[in-house]
């Protein structure tokens, strides 16, 4: 595992760059760093493809580290859709994750459904819950309905 410096608030000085970072931690299997993107509170939670709601920092780094004893995760976020209202932010994310191949073959593809919320605090923006869900190729497709009035 790569370790690097804790990211200081300048670098977190938006959602996005929260989001980039939560990225590039998955991708170099850099759990410290990863670590260092959660907000400093109890309640914040994880939830992998398929598996239970993991609650607190503890459990989210031991779930992690299980993570990376298999080596680094190649996910790219894709068709990332944004809400953003005051000191909360929502990310919706389609995950590309690139699975590890047969010695000379290529390697498959999974995609991967994610909910990213992050809060505005003293230290920058901080990760509260990352929850992903199982995609498959047909998510790629947007199912997109025009704004309407909702009443």
């Amino acid at each position: 595992m790569r370790k690097t410096a804790a990211p200081s608030a300048v670098l977190l000085a938006s959602p996005d760059d929260s989001e980039a970072q939560f990225y590039e931690a998955l991708q170099h299997a850099d759990l410290d760093h990863l670590m260092a993107l959660w907000a400093d509170d109890e309640e914040v939670a994880c939830v992998h493809p398929g598996g239970p709601r993991i609650v607190g920092l503890p459990a989210i780094r031991a779930a992690f580290a299980a993570v990376f004893e298999r080596g680094a995760v190649n996910v790219h976020p894709e068709r990332v859709r944004r809400l953003h209202s005051g000191d909360c932010a929502i990310h919706h994310v389609l995950e590309r994750v690139q699975l590890h191949g047969e010695t000379g073959q290529a390697a498959p593809t999974a995609w991967v459904i994610a909910t990213n919320v992050y809060l505005k605090t003293a230290l920058g923006w901080r990760l509260v819950l990352h929850h992903a869900s199982p995609g498959n190729a047909g998510d790629v497709q947007e199912l997109v309905a025009d704004a309407g009035t909702l009443h």
